[in-house]
C-alpha cells in the first residue's frame, strides 16, 4: 500500500467503539452509577480494474501526507459513486483476497455529500452461483486522525480484525470496510455520529459493485464496538444500495448509552478513558459545526483543549502517552448542565436503539466485557424489541471480553448469515482464546 506505519501495524487488539483499548472497571462502575441516576505491507498497486460497462475507470487513490487526495471542490455524485480506486492485488494477510482502496461518495447526517475512504476485499477463485454475498464491515475505534484510517494499515488496524475478516473471506463472502467520514479524508471524523457511519457502511457496497464483478445481490452489515453501532445504523441508511437486499445486521458489543458517557468518564478517574470522551466531543463539534459553543476550546478551556488536540492528532495506540497521569475532572471541566445537554445531543446522534431495526439482527456480547458493559447491551436489545424490530437475536458468551468475543462468536455469526441469505458454512470450530 502507499504507506505503512509500524506503530499501527503492530496493534494486536482491535480498536474500540465505546471504551477504547483498556481495562476500564472503574469507568464501568462510574457510568453504571450515572445510568442509575439518569434513569432513576500490501502488494504493489495495480490500476483499478473492472469498471461498470461504459464507465471511465476511476483515477488511482493518492495520499497527501496521511489524507487521501479528494477533488476540491468535490464534484457531485450519487451515494456510492466511485471517486478513485487502487487495486493492490492479493493480500496474504487476508486469506489471499484481492484488495482495493476506494474513495466514494456518501451522505452525512445532514444530507450533505461527503467523500469517504475504505477497503474492498474479494475472495480468490470463481464466484459462487449468484455471486459473492457482501459483508460490509464496521471497525472499532482507531482514533480520529487520518493516519488511523484502517484502509491505510496493512492489517486494517488490528490483527484480530484481519482474523475475523479472514474467516468471512474463507467462507465465501466479499468484504467491504468503510473508514467512515473524515477518517482518511478531509475534515474531522464525525466519531459515533450514527447516520454518518451507517450511510458509509451501506454506500461502500454500491461502490464495490461498480469496482469488481461477481458480487451478489445480498449484503450484510457487520461490526464490532463503534462498528457494531455503525452496523445497526446501516439498517437505516439514507440511500440503501440500489438493487441489493440487506439480509441482516450483526452488532458485536455495540457502542450505546452515549447520553451518559461523558459523565461516566469524568467520574471514573481513569485517565486512559479520556480518549473516548475527547473523540466524541470532537465528533459532535464536527457534525454541529454551526454551534461555536461546542468547540473544544470553548468547552474545555485553553489547557485542556491543548491536551485534547494532542490526543486527537494521534491514534488510540498512542493516546496513553498523552493522557497518563491526567485528572479526568480537570480535563473535562464541564458542569452538570453541560454534561446533560451535550450527552442528550450525543445520544440523539449516536444511540443505536432509538428506532426499530427493519431486518433480522444478531447482537453479540461478551459477559466479561469491561469496555462495553453487558448491562448496556442487554438494554439495547430490550429497547429494540419493544420498538417492534423485525427479529432481534441475542447471544452472550460467558467469560468473553471485548476482544475475545469476536473469536468465540464466529461460528454463530456465519450461521446467522447463512440463515438470512448468505452461504451455508462448512464445519466450524471457534478458535481458542483467553477470557480477558
Amino acid at each position: 500500500m502507499e504507506k505503512a506505519r509500524p506503530v499501527h501495524t503492530a496493534v494486536s487488539s482491535p480498536g474500540r467503539g465505546l471504551l477504547p483499548g483498556r481495562t476500564s472497571g472503574p469507568l464501568s462502575a462510574a457510568v453504571a452509577a450515572v445510568v442509575v441516576a439518569v434513569a432513576g505491507g500490501c502488494a504493489s498497486p495495480h490500476p483499478a480494474a473492472h469498471p461498470a460497462a461504459g464507465d471511465v475507470p476511476p483515477p488511482a487513490v493518492a495520499l497527501v501526507g496521511d489524507t487521501y487526495r479528494v477533488p476540491e471542490p468535490l464534484p457531485s455524485g450519487t451515494p456510492g459513486a466511485l471517486i478513485a480506486a487502487t487495486d493492490h492485488g492479493p493480500d496474504a494477510r487476508l486469506a489471499g483476497a484481492r484488495r482495493w482502496t476506494a474513495l466514494y461518495h456518501s451522505t452525512n447526517a445532514h444530507g450533505a455529500d461527503v467523500p469517504v475512504s475504505g477497503t474492498v476485499l474479494l475472495p480468490p477463485g470463481a464466484p459462487p452461483q449468484g455471486g459473492w454475498p457482501v459483508v460490509s464491515w464496521g471497525h472499532g475505534t482507531t482514533g480520529v486522525a487520518d493516519a488511523c484510517a484502517p484502509s491505510q494499515l496493512p492489517d486494517l488496524g488490528s490483527g484480530a480484525y484481519t482474523q475475523e475478516l479472514g474467516a468471512l473471506l474463507r467462507a465465501g463472502y466479499a468484504v467491504t470496510a468503510s473508514d467512515y467520514p473524515g477518517l482518511g479524508t478531509p475534515g474531522m471524523h464525525t466519531y459515533l455520529v450514527g447516520a454518518d457511519e451507517g450511510n458509509a457502511v451501506a454506500d461502500i457496497v454500491t461502490a464495490a459493485h461498480q469496482l469488481v464483478p461477481g458480487l451478489g445481490r445480498v449484503w450484510f452489515a457487520v461490526g464490532h464496538s463503534q462498528g457494531g453501532q455503525a452496523a445497526l445504523f446501516a439498517a437505516h441508511a439514507a440511500h440503501p444500495p440500489g438493487g441489493q437486499r440487506l439480509g441482516g445486521v450483526v452488532a458485536v458489543a455495540p457502542a450505546s448509552h452515549l447520553e451518559v458517557m461523558l459523565a461516566g468518564v469524568k467520574a471514573s478517574h481513569v485517565p486512559g478513558e479520556l480518549s473516548f470522551a475527547l473523540y466524541s466531543l470532537a465528533g459532535l463539534a464536527a457534525t454541529d459545526r454551526t454551534d461555536a459553543s461546542l468547540s473544544l476550546r470553548s468547552l474545555l478551556g485553553n489547557e485542556a483543549a491543548t491536551t485534547a488536540s494532542r490526543v486527537l492528532a494521534g491514534c488510540i495506540t498512542t493516546s496513553d502517552q498523552v493522557l497518563n497521569g491526567l485528572d479526568t475532572e480537570k480535563t473535562l471541566p464541564l458542569s452538570a448542565d453541560q454534561l446533560q445537554r451535550i450527552g442528550e445531543r450525543m445520544g440523539a446522534y449516536g444511540d443505536p436503539d432509538r428506532a426499530q431495526i427493519p431486518v433480522p439482527a444478531l447482537i453479540i456480547q461478551g459477559k466479561a466485557d469491561q469496555d462495553v458493559p453487558p448491562a448496556w447491551t442487554d438494554q439495547v436489545v430490550a429497547r429494540l424489541r419493544r420498538l417492534g424490530s423485525r427479529a432481534v437475536f441475542y447471544r452472550t458468551y460467558p467469560g468473553a471480553g471485548h476482544d475475545q468475543v469476536l473469536d468465540r462468536s464466529v461460528c454463530d455469526l456465519l450461521a446467522f448469515l447463512s440463515a438470512h441469505g448468505g452461504i451455508r458454512p462448512a464445519a466450524c470450530t471457534p478458535p481458542r482464546t483467553g477470557t480477558g
